[in-house]
């Protein structure tokens, strides 16, 4: 039996798919959450996040999971995201703006909060991160659903976290700023038009820059936080600080 089981959203791409190829633990168990998953021999839960039964069958499995697992440490990261739709409230889709709320505010909640349960009676190590952005403090024009449900994110992060200090075996809560990354969002994002999102050319200079950081870099400094004692539960975490 592995003795570290990992579970990651959003694995079919981007900083995901990166977390996954560069998990640090020998013969750690790994499970993909996404839609349609990345790697052959990675254990896939086809799952569409933005939708809320999604929320209750994973936390079905990781009751599950978690009450197989005889290892010492549990880890659980939400990268799954949309950046869609761009646009200003009030003009763009409606469907595809309460997806948009549901993946980015609610569904890390929800699935932090079925981690926390699932893993309430575990003896061993447990780690939750999700990763947040920039945004969270820096509105955007034409980006409302994206900023406010990374925001809602880190407040979760900051409440949880706290609750957690309480008891000296809790779970250690962390959201974690990953930076600029060359993944599909800023391929989607450079499509976008002033009209719909003012601030386009400042993401456009990061792309033709060649400014964004590698993807499998910044996973590494991320898995790096897992063995950091320094970082306490509820702290929001800026990658591009960390060496």
């Amino acid at each position: 039996m592995a003795n570290t089981i990992v579970w990651i959203t959003g694995g079919s791409s981007g900083i995901g798919a990166a977390l996954i190829e560069t998990v640090p633990f020998k013969d750690a168990q790994i499970i993909d959450i996404s839609r349609s998953g990345s790697q052959i021999g990675i254990e896939h839960w086809s799952l569409d996040l933005s939708n809320p039964n999604s929320w209750l069958e994973v936390e079905a499995k990781l009751l599950f999971q978690m009450a197989m697992f005889t290892g010492n440490r549990a880890v659980f990261i939400h990268a799954a995201a949309t950046v869609e739709p761009i646009g200003f409230a009030g003009e763009v889709d409606s469907l595809s703006y309460r997806n948009s709320l549901l993946l980015n505010s609610v569904a890390p909640q929800m699935l932090g909060h079925a981690f926390l349960r699932a893993s309430a009676q575990f003896s061993g190590a447990r780690d939750l991160l999700l990763i947040s952005s920039g945004v969270a403090k820096i509105p955007y024009e034409g980006w409302s659903s994206y900023c406010a449900g990374k925001a809602a994110l880190e407040q979760w992060v900051a409440v949880t976290g706290a609750e957690q200090q309480r008891d000296p075996s809790g779970c250690r809560i962390l959201s974690v700023n990953p930076g600029a990354v060359a993944t599909p969002i800023y391929s989607q994002l450079s499509k976008a038009d002033e009209r719909s999102f003012p601030a386009i050319e400042k993401f456009r200079d990061l792309l033709s820059s060649d400014r964004l950081k590698d993807p499998k870099s910044v996973a590494h400094k991320i898995w790096k936080l897992i063995d950091d004692p320094t970082v306490t539960s509820g702290t929001p975490v800026d990658i591009r600080q960390r060496p």
